[in-house]
């Protein structure tokens, strides 16, 4: 199950409300399943965090124009609901990702591995935001657009790899092609690589200083940077249901809240009935 919520900046003009539509879209909502956690996408305009998004979530690379505030998927991770909010790296909605940053169980900060600035912006733009996530946020840094770079990353995923095990499954594929999609013709990378893995494991350690968590009991380096292609799929399963997996620990307990403040109408009101029979 998936749902996309997309959120724009407000105009001047006045508002025209549709009594109509906005009860229907109250309807709606409380259908809708309420999110166990919720992971952030940050990073520079242009890294490709959109991309990457649809990629894991449609099966499919598509371009994308400039995100506009923010938009978010609701996935459905076996029993649990994940919701994953898109945001905008450019200037002018700077100031919305801490809001987007709230109570958040996971951030992944996303760089692009041919511009060693939008990885400086990180560490110097984007790092602040995080203030507003919980005490024990998980901090993945993401190289995207390694198909520029790395050969390995131009190929798809094997046939199949689209499929989503959930939690306890099979490991996911590295890529995201849909059975019987075809394979690109081989090519060489066309990029030059400014930012090594390295670079990112270092800017890991740094973060864990800044939000000060203990780097020993924390997730190792290795784990939490990777590099992926949202054009051909590569290792953008494997980000995603790593990073799930870990957050599994707060989805548990977020559960386990959720429910001890939970209360059965018909519970109470039949426990009502049965004191009013003993006093009558």
């Amino acid at each position: 199950m998936k749902v996309k919520y997309n959120i724009a900046t407000l105009s001047a003009w006045p508002l025209m409300v549709n009594k109509r539509r906005v009860s229907k879209a109250m309807a709606n909502s409380a259908k809708m399943n309420k999110p166990d956690v919720k992971l952030v996408l940050l990073g520079d305009m242009n890294v490709g965090k959109t991309s990457l998004l649809h990629r894991y979530m449609e099966r499919k690379f598509q371009e994308t124009v400039s995100t506009v505030g923010g938009a978010f998927f609701l996935k459905q991770w076996g029993p649990y609901n994940i919701s994953i909010w898109d945001t905008a790296g450019r200037e002018q909605f700077h100031g919305l990702g801490s809001m987007y940053c709230r109570g958040a169980a996971a951030i992944i900060l996303t760089y692009d591995v041919t511009s060693w600035q939008s990885l400086v912006d990180l560490e110097e733009r984007f790092l602040l935001l995080t203030d507003t996530a919980n005490d024990d946020c998980l901090y993945v840094i993401v190289g995207n657009k390694a198909d520029l770079t790395d050969p390995a990353a131009l190929e798809e995923g094997p046939a199949g790899a689209g499929a989503e095990p959930g939690p306890g499954g099979a490991e996911p594929g590295r890529g995201g092609a849909e059975p019987g999609e075809l394979r690109p013709i081989a090519a060489v990378p066309s990029g030059h690589k400014q930012v090594q893995r390295e670079d990112a494991m270092a800017l890991y350690g740094r973060v864990l200083r800044y939000k000060q968590q203990d780097e020993a009991s924390s997730q190792p380096a290795d784990r939490m940077c990777f590099e992926t292609s949202a054009k051909t799929g590569y290792n953008v399963d494997l980000l995603f249901e790593t990073l799930f997996s870990m957050a599994l620990p707060s989805i548990l307990r977020k559960r386990s809240e959720n429910s001890a403040h939970t209360v059965d109408l018909e519970e109470c009101r039949n426990s009502k009935r049965s004191r009013r029979g003993c006093c009558s």
